[in-house]
Protein backbone atom coordinates (compact mmCIF):
# COMPACT_ATOMS: atom_id res chain seq x y z
CA UNK A 1 0.00 0.00 0.00
CA UNK A 2 1.45 3.38 -0.91
CA UNK A 3 1.55 6.47 1.31
CA UNK A 4 -1.26 8.31 -0.54
CA UNK A 5 -3.62 5.33 -0.36
CA UNK A 6 -3.07 5.33 3.39
CA UNK A 7 -4.07 9.03 3.42
CA UNK A 8 -7.32 8.30 1.58
CA UNK A 9 -8.09 5.48 3.99
CA UNK A 10 -7.53 7.88 6.91
CA UNK A 11 -9.92 10.40 5.36
CA UNK A 12 -12.57 7.68 5.18
CA UNK A 13 -11.87 6.60 8.79
CA UNK A 14 -12.43 10.24 9.80
CA UNK A 15 -16.02 9.95 8.60
CA UNK A 16 -15.72 11.25 5.05
CA UNK A 17 -17.63 9.41 2.32
CA UNK A 18 -16.06 9.15 -1.13
CA UNK A 19 -18.48 10.45 -3.77
CA UNK A 20 -16.73 10.62 -7.15
CA UNK A 21 -13.82 12.01 -9.16
CA UNK A 22 -14.29 15.19 -11.20
CA UNK A 23 -12.51 18.09 -12.87
CA UNK A 24 -13.74 21.57 -13.75
CA UNK A 25 -16.38 22.73 -14.37
CA UNK A 26 -18.22 19.76 -12.79
CA UNK A 27 -15.94 19.83 -9.75
CA UNK A 28 -17.07 23.31 -8.65
CA UNK A 29 -20.70 22.53 -9.49
CA UNK A 30 -20.64 19.36 -7.36
CA UNK A 31 -18.93 21.11 -4.44
CA UNK A 32 -21.57 23.86 -4.49
CA UNK A 33 -24.41 21.32 -4.74
CA UNK A 34 -23.15 19.26 -1.78
CA UNK A 35 -22.63 22.41 0.35
CA UNK A 36 -26.13 23.64 -0.48
CA UNK A 37 -27.45 20.21 0.54
CA UNK A 38 -25.81 20.66 3.97
CA UNK A 39 -22.61 18.67 3.61
CA UNK A 40 -19.01 19.46 4.44
CA UNK A 41 -16.90 18.95 1.33
CA UNK A 42 -13.28 17.84 1.14
CA UNK A 43 -11.23 17.52 -2.05
CA UNK A 44 -8.26 15.19 -2.35
CA UNK A 45 -5.88 14.72 -5.28
CA UNK A 46 -5.88 11.43 -7.14
CA UNK A 47 -3.45 9.03 -5.52
CA UNK A 48 -0.45 7.97 -7.55
CA UNK A 49 -1.17 4.47 -8.82
CA UNK A 50 0.83 1.77 -10.46
CA UNK A 51 0.43 1.60 -14.21
CA UNK A 52 -2.67 -0.19 -15.41
CA UNK A 53 -2.38 -2.69 -18.24
CA UNK A 54 -6.07 -2.78 -19.06
CA UNK A 55 -8.91 -0.32 -19.47
CA UNK A 56 -11.59 -3.01 -19.54
CA UNK A 57 -12.55 -2.43 -15.93
CA UNK A 58 -10.56 -5.34 -14.55
CA UNK A 59 -8.27 -3.50 -12.16
CA UNK A 60 -5.76 -5.44 -10.14
CA UNK A 61 -4.42 -4.13 -6.87
CA UNK A 62 -6.33 -0.83 -6.89
CA UNK A 63 -8.34 1.48 -9.07
CA UNK A 64 -7.52 1.96 -12.73
CA UNK A 65 -6.16 5.41 -13.67
CA UNK A 66 -5.94 5.00 -17.47
CA UNK A 67 -8.72 7.52 -18.11
CA UNK A 68 -6.85 10.20 -16.15
CA UNK A 69 -3.41 9.58 -17.67
CA UNK A 70 -1.60 12.83 -18.40
CA UNK A 71 -4.23 14.96 -16.66
CA UNK A 72 -4.17 13.56 -13.13
CA UNK A 73 -3.49 16.98 -11.60
CA UNK A 74 -6.76 18.36 -13.00
CA UNK A 75 -8.96 15.83 -11.15
CA UNK A 76 -9.95 15.70 -7.49
CA UNK A 77 -11.76 13.12 -5.39
CA UNK A 78 -14.86 14.60 -3.76
CA UNK A 79 -15.54 13.50 -0.18
CA UNK A 80 -18.51 14.62 1.92
CA UNK A 81 -19.79 14.25 5.45
CA UNK A 82 -22.72 15.67 7.38
CA UNK A 83 -22.24 19.06 8.97
CA UNK A 84 -22.09 19.08 12.76
CA UNK A 85 -24.14 21.72 14.53
CA UNK A 86 -24.62 22.43 18.22
CA UNK A 87 -28.18 21.84 19.40
CA UNK A 88 -30.12 23.87 21.96
CA UNK A 89 -29.05 21.51 24.75
CA UNK A 90 -25.39 21.82 23.82
CA UNK A 91 -25.28 18.39 22.18
CA UNK A 92 -23.99 17.68 18.70
CA UNK A 93 -26.60 17.16 16.02
CA UNK A 94 -25.72 15.68 12.65
CA UNK A 95 -27.77 17.04 9.77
Amino acid sequence: MNEKATGIEQVERDGWQKRFVACEPRLSEAVEMYREAGFEVRLEPLPKAASCNTCAGEETGGECRVCFEGAEDQYKIIFTRSLKTVGAGGGTIFI
